[in-house]
């Protein structure tokens, strides 16, 4: 789908403005740019591959059916990270999966498997399209045998489907209605990823989430910020402010409430020889934020050297984790 005036949603293509963004210890005014230690793995996330069914405007990673510069994880490559979080005794509570569209890679079932063997909450961001029902009866005996230990977060851009479709392609909204139907038939645990245009308040972008699912039968409680996430707006190129030190006294906020604070990701670039940690979900791609082969040598600081950490996470105040 080409990007146009149909979508009310940036998308976070083309570059910062010059001198901004480009020092990751100090701002483009000199100012000491602000850094995020690792208080806690309490989730670590699994990029299955950047691979998915369709282009969506607004992918903060641009994932599509030709972009495989995260290529698949194997189910060896999650059980080693979870080998890693069981010997050293980590505070990990949570196990994310994302993509790319994580059910296309073929051993998501596997990988799934042992998240929630682990014994730890299993979230898994999926657009509940054809991947995903492809699975079916196999799938559908994971998620009785889980139950609320797994959580399906299914992205709905919009609560209308003209600005979904707008997003997502032509026919989205129902092939997505159609992944939400089976799982609710399943009884699997669902929450929903959506956002609001500028033009509705969060208040009212929740109520009207709140009647859709209403007249669709779907049990998620829309006024609940975990069960419906409403992200913010993504777009690398806007002229956000840089964070620096002082900004943690000037927007009352704490370092330890970032997710870089409590989460880290897991991706295998397209010819590496074996995955990497990175601090974050949303700049897999930024060399600058790959810390190392291993969970152990991952805990170091993280410079806030990229716009979406302003967008997303200082001033959006979202996170990726339920």
């Amino acid at each position: 789908m080409s990007q146009t005036a149909l979508s009310p949603f940036a998308t976070h293509r083309g570059p910062a403005s010059p001198g901004r963004f480009a020092d990751p210890h100090v701002t483009a005014d000199g100012s000491l740019r602000a850094k995020v230690g690792l208080r806690a793995l309490e989730t670590l996330w699994f990029n299955t591959g950047s691979l998915c069914n369709i282009a969506c405007v607004n992918c903060y990673i641009e994932s599509s059916p030709t972009n495989d510069a995260l290529v698949y994880l194997t189910a060896a490559d999650v059980e080693a990270f979870l080998t890693e979080i069981a010997r050293d005794g980590l505070p990990t509570q949570e196990i994310g999966f994302t993509g790319g569209e994580p059910f296309m890679n073929p051993d998501m079932l596997g990988m799934l498997d042992q998240a929630l063997a682990s014994g730890r909450r299993v979230l898994v961001l999926t657009n509940a399209m054809r991947p995903m029902l492809r699975w079916g009866e196999r799938l559908a005996e994971i998620v009785k045998a889980a139950g609320p230990q797994l959580t399906f977060r299914v992205s709905l851009d919009h609560h209308t489907q003209a600005i979904h479709d707008a997003e997502r392609g032509a026919g989205a909204w129902d092939k997505a209605w159609a992944g939400l139907g089976w799982l609710s038939e399943q009884h699997a645990r669902i929450a929903i990823a959506g956002r609001r245009t500028a033009h509705e308040t969060e208040a009212e972008a929740r109520a009207a989430f709140a009647e859709l699912f209403r007249v669709r039968g779907l049990e998620v409680e829309a006024f609940n910020p975990g069960a419906l996430v409403l992200f913010p707006e993504m777009e690398a190129g806007a002229e956000v402010p840089e964070i620096t030190e002082a900004c943690w006294g000037i927007l009352n906020r704490s370092p330890n409430e970032m997710m870089c604070a409590t989460s880290r990701m897991v991706v295998r670039r397209r010819g590496a020889a074996a995955p990497a940690v990175v601090a974050c979900t949303l700049t897999p791609y930024d060399p600058q934020f790959e810390l190392s082969p291993t969970l152990a040598e991952a805990s170091g600081m993280v410079s806030l050297n990229h716009p979406f950490c302003a967008q997303f996470c200082v001033l959006g105040g979202a996170s990726c984790s339920a």
